[in-house]
């Protein structure tokens, strides 16, 4: 489903942002202590980085060739973490995993140039790496512009995408028992009484209690919002209300789609932070605990070996 409103970031030629993406992407990974998880980053960009709009980094269209919706930000993230590995600045240790190298940890971010520094080292070795494929482009924005859904790029984006479209079109009763039973999974001991009613339920959608290992029980309340809209402040503030009303010492927010920078901040202010848990997290939490899902294992062959050049 595709946002109403379209960026004006998505009007700046995918290559540029791209480009963009690229210093931001080591700016965060320094912020992050030098290695991250890619959905840590995203999460970063989102707060820290003012070049990149997060509304861009948000927004769904729908692709023309499958009628599947996908965030068109993932592709130009991907590329620039690949650019970004190609020419020596970051590693990829493990799937899902960013690390700076030495070169990344002492670049001079502020004359920064994507196309010299970046591009003139890593657009040959995307071309001969394509050329094995036998895909015929000359560069990653040209792959995007031919085939929005290759997945080769975004198969792991593309089973949490359609996992998002399915939340969000399950009725409001049935997202607050899949967020209970999310929370549950997480360890969190629910309540069988509070916040389980439709009507009058004090402004949660689920209550719990979680016991550390030193035995000491935290009240926990919940709160579950399945928007297309980003959730602002004054929801963080009207959920921290209603966790008076039940001496909730924490609370987590559960959303299909995200938090707005001030929702962020909003959450983590007074004596109680509450945890923020939006569509990434959520996919990441459903595959983790495996919860209504099935996990299958592939494999991705070595290029090197299998694409070598006779």
């Amino acid at each position: 489903m595709e946002n109403s409103q379209k960026p004006e970031f998505m009007d700046v030629p995918s290559m540029e942002r791209e480009n963009l993406l690229m210093p931001e992407v080591i700016r965060c990974l320094r912020n992050l202590g030098g290695i991250a998880s890619r959905n840590q980053v995203v999460n970063e960009l989102k707060e820290a980085a003012d070049i990149i709009p997060e509304d861009y980094i948000d927004f769904y269209r729908e692709s023309k060739h499958t009628g599947n919706s996908y965030k068109p930000f993932n592709f130009q993230y991907n590329y620039a973490v690949k650019h970004l590995a190609y020419a020596g600045f970051v590693e990829l240790p493990k799937r899902g995993t960013i690390k700076l190298t030495e070169k990344g940890r002492s670049v001079d971010l502020e004359s920064f140039d994507s196309e010299e520094m970046v591009r003139k080292i890593s657009e040959p070795i995307f071309q001969e790496k394509s050329q094995k494929k036998s895909k015929k482009v000359s560069t990653s924005s040209e792959l995007e512009e031919i085939n929005e859904d290759d997945d080769s790029v975004s198969q792991e984006d593309q089973w949490k995408e359609k996992l998002i479209n399915a939340l969000k079109g399950f009725s409001p009763q049935k997202f607050e028992l899949f967020a209970r039973s999310l929370v549950n999974a997480m360890g969190v001991d629910i309540d069988e009484k509070i916040g389980i009613k439709y009507i009058a339920d004090g402004g949660l959608d689920g209550f719990g209690y979680i016991t550390s290992d030193d035995f000491r029980t935290t009240r926990v309340a919940i709160q579950a919002k399945r928007w297309e809209g980003k959730v602002s402040s004054p929801e963080i503030d009207k959920f921290r209300g209603a966790m008076d009303k039940f001496n909730a010492e924490f609370g987590i927010f559960i959303t299909t789609s995200a938090f707005t920078r001030d929702a962020i901040a909003a959450s983590r202010e007074g004596t109680r932070v509450i945890t923020l848990i939006n569509g990434d997290k959520i996919a990441d939490l459903v595959a983790q605990h495996e919860l209504y899902v099935t996990p299958v294992t592939t494999y991705v062959l070595d290029d090197d070996f299998y694409f070598e050049k006779n």
